[in-house]
């Protein structure tokens, strides 16, 4: 399975306390061969970005920064499984971490809009 994030958009079903991500944040995600990258604002986000790597079918990589509404410039880390569900939107389940604040640890399932 080869998926291409090309153009996508992608909301959260679900993000750990700690996270500022919520079902409010859209993703809009951009593709080049290995290379993903996204835009990213809603919610408690007021602008962020992202970009990463395809490990391979069924993992990427990246690391993000947004600023938030509290005006925080915040950073991380995250690791993606990629999955389809049963109506065939992409579905990504992810092991982030804070490179900010106090370095913690969360976990959010994204999927396809």
């Amino acid at each position: 399975m080869v998926i291409d994030f090309n153009n996508k958009k992608f909301k959260a079903l679900f993000n750990s306390d700690n996270g500022e991500v919520s079902t409010s944040t859209i993703f809009h995600y951009y593709q080049r061969e290995h290379i993903v990258w996204a835009e990213y604002s809603g919610g408690e986000i007021g602008q962020g970005f992202l970009i990463g790597k395809v490990v391979d079918e069924k993992y990427f990589e990246f690391v993000y920064q947004h600023i938030n509404t509290q005006l925080e410039l915040m950073t991380g880390k995250c690791k993606s499984k990629v999955s389809l569900n049963e109506s065939g939107k992409i579905m990504l389940t992810e092991n982030w971490q804070w490179t900010c604040r106090d370095l913690s640890k969360g976990g959010s399932v994204m999927i396809e809009i």
